[in-house]
């Protein structure tokens, strides 16, 4: 996810109706703005590396696409494969909702050392047992809105015809640069010092402004 900034909503100042100066109407002054504030992330769906786990349920995609999953709130997307199996044999996230296959339905495991190949064709002791179901979105950005952390929804079916290649074994790391974001980090804060320091030299000018304009 990145960082952005924009302003805040500038504010108009006028004078006070009835005072000394315009007793008739207020007059218009100007706009006061108010400094900078963060906008909602954007979230940066470029493939990130790979860390190799050894963990056969943990598998990571290379190249475009989701895996499929199951929540309460009906299917969701994630690029999070840290999968386990819970006490029913069904193949999970870390928080528990059902990983689909291909069809949409929930994958069981019976028990055995399991394969995923690079089609998300999952066997154990050698018997296909289902198929990682993977998602693919034409453009992410306009498709696609954060439901949680890890969990996208989409507005609609999807649109994509190419996906990437499963890799069992590893998981995606973050696609963000540590320095770049520390970098980014540092920006923000400047950015909010000097909007501080702009509101004050604002409100020290507005006075002298007003001051001035009740002499005349």
């Amino acid at each position: 996810m990145l960082l952005s900034l924009d302003d805040f909503v500038k504010t108009t100042v006028s004078t006070r109706p009835g005072d000394e100066v315009w007793p008739s109407a207020p007059r218009l002054v100007g706009e006061l703005g108010l400094g900078v504030e963060t906008i909602p992330p954007e979230t940066d769906y470029a493939d990130g590396a790979l860390r190799q786990t050894g963990q056969l349920l943990d598998v990571a995609l290379h190249g475009p696409g989701f895996f499929r999953v199951q929540t309460p709130a009906g299917e969701r997307y994630t690029r999070d494969g840290r999968f386990l199996k819970d006490a029913d044999g069904n193949l999970v996230t870390v928080d528990g909702y059902a990983v689909l296959n291909e069809a949409g339905a929930p994958i069981t495991l019976p028990d055995g050392p399991v394969a995923i190949g690079g089609d998300g064709a999952i066997t154990v002791d050698g018997q296909a047992v289902g198929q990682l179901g993977i998602a693919s979105f034409a453009d992410p950005e306009a498709e696609l809105t954060r439901d949680q952390p890890n969990l996208f929804a989409a507005a609609g079916q999807p649109t994509g015809v190419e996906r990437g290649t499963v890799v069992q074994g590893f998981l995606e790391t973050a696609n963000v640069n540590p320095a770049q974001l520390m970098t980014q980090m540092v920006a923000v804060n400047r950015a909010y010092e000097a909007a501080q320091m702009l509101v004050q030299v604002q409100d020290q000018l507005l006075g002298r402004a007003i001051a001035t304009l009740g002499q005349l």
